[in-house]
């Protein structure tokens, strides 16, 4: 046990992260990271601007000849269809790919719907075999990991390779940006492409064989990067992001609707973020969220300690999610209240492949060191 103690720079705390650290400020090990590591990639004035541009000037290169120049990783949430938006607006050629794993909010399949009429982009929705995937999130929740999302993480990225390789596509333009991501404690998630793991819970938990379920391991993950040259571009971070204002332009030329909170755009994501994993293991993506924006300077540590103050759910909306849930996993109620209780357990209580999943990214960050690798 430690005493309670919080950032004096941003509000990740001894709740959030055990294993936080502090300086003689009381500046976290996380700010101080986002600062040394994060700050000098995201958007920095005319010497971003100028990335930006040589940037969407390669990726129109690369689709010369094709019929898209880009593949645009689209959940219907703010920054992905902001993505699309940017994308338009520099005249890329892009095709949005949405993995469909059926927990989609009707706010986000019209948010969607806008977007992609909007913008006048073509759509390729990837819909998941449901039987397999309910299967495969229900084996997680019952393993008692803080993993729950593993399923959907690990199948968007594989579906995105797929679809960028059988269309000749060399870039990837994903949401995901260091404004407001900068600062996630590593605990929080253990490796999704770590196969070895995902199987072992499936097989202690699960009632069916993974026969459909898109695979994205080290070795996928190496052949689209490595053989098809495939790469995942962060394209926020090249822009001037602020969300807020991002979600004020898609509200004004696109019809777009509001999310309460960021990926409240999945029922199911809503459940985790806002009851499993702060009930069960005391994280709360919200500080994440919130201390990555004071970084970022985009919001002040007081708004963030306000808004920390509200609820992130109410009983209705609670039992409406435990309902929702116990019928689509065709589960009883005690059923869900039995599994929900179970003690908190961690990636190392499951077979992994964690030891030699650092080694090889270790040695692949030590080629590109050495410029032996891109």
């Amino acid at each position: 046990m430690r005493a309670y103690q919080q950032c004096n720079r941003c509000v990740m705390d001894t709740i959030a992260d055990p294993y936080i650290t502090f300086d003689e400020n009381g500046f976290c090990n996380h700010c101080n990271f986002y600062f040394k590591e994060r700050a000098p990639h995201v958007y920095r004035g005319e010497q971003s601007k100028q990335k930006l541009s040589e940037l969407v000037a390669t990726i129109k290169k690369s689709g010369e000849g094709k019929k898209y120049d880009c593949v645009i990783a689209f959940s219907g949430g703010v920054d992905s269809s902001y993505v699309a938006y940017l994308a338009k607006k520099l005249g890329l050629r892009a095709l949005l790919v949405h993995i469909d794993n059926e927990w989609n909010t009707a706010i986000a399949e019209e948010n969607i719907k806008r977007v992609v009429e909007k913008l006048g982009f073509d759509f390729y929705r990837y819909k998941v075999d449901w039987d397999e995937f309910k299967d495969l999130q229900l084996s997680f929740l019952k393993a008692s990991v803080p993993e729950a999302e593993t399923p959907t993480d690990i199948a968007l990225p594989a579906v995105w390779h797929q679809v960028a390789a059988e269309h000749g596509v060399k870039y990837i333009l994903s949401g995901g940006n260091f404004i407001t991501e900068g600062i996630k404690p590593k605990w929080w998630h253990y490796d999704p492409k770590d196969y070895k793991y995902i199987r072992a819970i499936q097989k202690q938990f699960g009632t069916k064989e993974l026969k459909s379920f898109p695979v994205f391991n080290y070795k996928a993950e190496a052949y689209y990067k490595f053989i098809k040259g495939i790469r995942i571009i962060y394209f926020l971070n090249y822009a001037d992001y602020k969300p807020d204002e991002a979600l004020q332009t898609l509200v004004s030329e696109v019809g777009f609707q509001y999310y309460e909170h960021k990926h409240y755009e999945s029922i199911y994501t809503k459940f985790i973020q806002a009851y499993y994993l702060p009930v069960k293991f005391n994280i709360d993506y919200r500080k994440a969220t919130y201390s990555s924006k004071i970084c970022s300077g985009i919001m002040t540590r007081d708004e963030a300690l306000a808004m920390l103050q509200q609820k992130t759910y109410t009983e209705q909306e609670l039992e409406e999610w435990k309902s929702l849930l116990c019928q689509k996993f065709e589960i009883s109620r005690s059923e869900l209240e039995e599994i929900l209780v179970r003690p908190p357990k961690f990636y190392y209580d499951y077979p992994n492949n964690k030891a030699f999943l650092e080694f090889i990214y270790s040695t692949y960050r030590l080629l590109k060191k050495l410029r032996l690798l891109k």
